[in-house]
This record gives C-alpha cells, structure tokens and sequence, in this order.
C-alpha cells in the first residue's frame, strides 16, 4: 500500500494550534503523525487522499500564520524502523512501563507492555492515549467484557487484558492497525483478544460492560447511538480524542439523550478524557 505524505512546518506555532490542525486532519482520514522540526508529517493510504479535503482545512488556517506545505506519495515501508528512531519508554501511573522490542525490559513494573507501532496510532505517547491508560489503572476491569473502538496499536486493550479483563474485542477501520493489534497482542501473550478491522458496522450484538473509544469528537458523537446499544446496564464509556469546549459538552448532551451519564474528566493540555456511565432503568 503507497501513503500520501503531508509535511507541514510553520514559523512559529503554539502547541495546541498544531494539535487542533492534527485533529482536523484526523477527521479527514490521516492516521498517523510524526513531529518534526516546526511542524509535522501526517500520512494517509493514497486510496483515502482528497486533497479538496486538505486545500478546505488549510484555507481555515490563520491567513497571518500560514504553513509551508508539501505532499508527496511514498511507497509502504518498515514503519518500526522509523519509530526506532524516536520512541522511548514510557512510564504511566507509576505502574505500567511501555516499550519497544528493543527496549531493555524492567520487570519491577506492574504492567509492561511490548508495542511495535508500525503505522498504528497508539504508543502511549499522545495525551490522549496515555489519560485512557490511566483510567484502566484506575477502574475495576476485572471479569469485564470490554470494547475497544479505533484500538490503534491495541494498547488500551492490552493493558485492559493484563489487569483482568475477561474479554476484550478490539476494532480499527485500518487494516495497518488491525494487523498491529494482532502483533502486539501475541508480542504481550494475549489470548483474549478478538481483533476486528471495520468500523461501527463491526461491533458485535452482545453487551460490554467498558466500552474504550479513543477517536474524534465527530466519530464519537456519530457512534454514540450504537455504543449505547451494545453497553451492558450500569457499564462504563472512557473516550478520548477530542477538546474540552465545546467537545466535551457536545458529547455529554449525546449521551445524556441515551441515559449515559457523564462521571468525571482528565484533562492534559488541550485534550480532553471523559467518563461516562449507563443509567440503570427504573423497575416498573
């Protein structure tokens, strides 16, 4: 498969500017960044490139801040190595140590955890990732039936896995992260994780009781509907991927309509975590 390559640099940016450009793009389908020198590169697979897309986003830039941009096609490549070259370890909680394969394993860790991203989003690195690792160290997992939505690398389920979670289905609409799921899964000796590549139209007809959802605010709020289909009487939503205002008030209202509550929210920098939790309906 050959990528569209995006390398945007700017004179000078503020953090969370570049995060909402980041964010924008996601929802036009690049799934993978890189940060570089003044900016970054964002990669999409050629098949899902429109750039009447991109020209649109770009026109809503800062008119006085402009980017120097430039797009080019790359053949597929091995994405680990690319990662090696900047990918450290990464402690979260205190308790859970995420690393590479070619990272020196520390077993003093509660949780260690092998990834291998390839062009798979989710190494723990992004805040968003690393607030709904910190809310699987916090909730009670164990014996669960847990869904992870746009999984990425795998990771949040991984985790979910070594703290007890019964089962674990993990779904992407990528077919790059579908295959790193797998990989890390077995990488981590995890057997209890069913991988599925698709979208919401994937998710199967039981009832989990967490449901993982680490995308964007407009995937979240156009799947909402059918997380509460599926989301077992008194179980929990843990999203991510998007801003506090006015994200997180959208999504609350979404949810509220569907008798899911909002419980509580992380905050690191400009993105935003959310916890949710189904009512339980009244006896009659």
């Amino acid at each position: 498969m050959n990528y569209i390559q995006l390398t945007i640099q700017f004179s000078s940016i503020e953090e969370y500017q570049q995060d909402l450009l980041i964010n924008d793009l996601a929802e036009i389908g690049f799934n993978t960044f890189e940060n570089i020198d003044k900016g970054f590169h964002a990669y999409i697979d050629s098949d899902s490139y429109e750039s009447d897309q991109l020209i649109a986003i770009l026109n809503e830039l800062d008119q006085d801040n402009l980017p120097v941009y430039a797009i080019q096609e790359i053949e597929g490549k091995n994405w680990n190595e690319e990662w090696e070259k900047n990918f450290e370890p990464l402690v979260i909680g205190q308790a859970c140590y995420v690393r590479a394969t070619f990272h020196k394993p520390r077993p003093e860790f509660q949780y260690e955890i092998v990834i291998d991203p390839k062009m798979a989003f989710g190494t723990g690195h992004h805040q968003t990732t690393t607030m709904m690792m910190e809310y699987i160290l916090e909730a009670d997992v164990t014996d669960k039936a847990i869904l992870d939505m746009g999984c990425g690398t795998g990771i949040l389920a991984i985790l979910a896995s070594m703290r007890g979670a019964e089962t674990l289905c993990a779904i992407d609409n990528d077919p790059v992260c579908y295959e790193s799921t797998l990989e890390n899964s077995a990488l981590n000796n995890i057997t209890n994780l069913t991988a599925i590549c698709g979208g919401k139209e994937v998710i199967p007809d039981q009832k989990f009781d967490i449901i993982l959802a680490n995308i964007n605010r407009n995937i979240l709020l156009d799947q909402v509907p059918v997380y509460a289909e599926v989301l077992a009487i008194n179980g929990s939503i843990f999203f991510s991927g998007f801003y506090q205002s006015p994200d997180l008030e959208l999504i609350t209202e979404a949810c509220r309509l569907l008798n899911i509550s909002y419980v509580d929210h992380k905050t690191n920098g400009e993105w935003v975590a959310a916890q949710f939790k189904q009512d339980a309906i009244p006896d009659k």
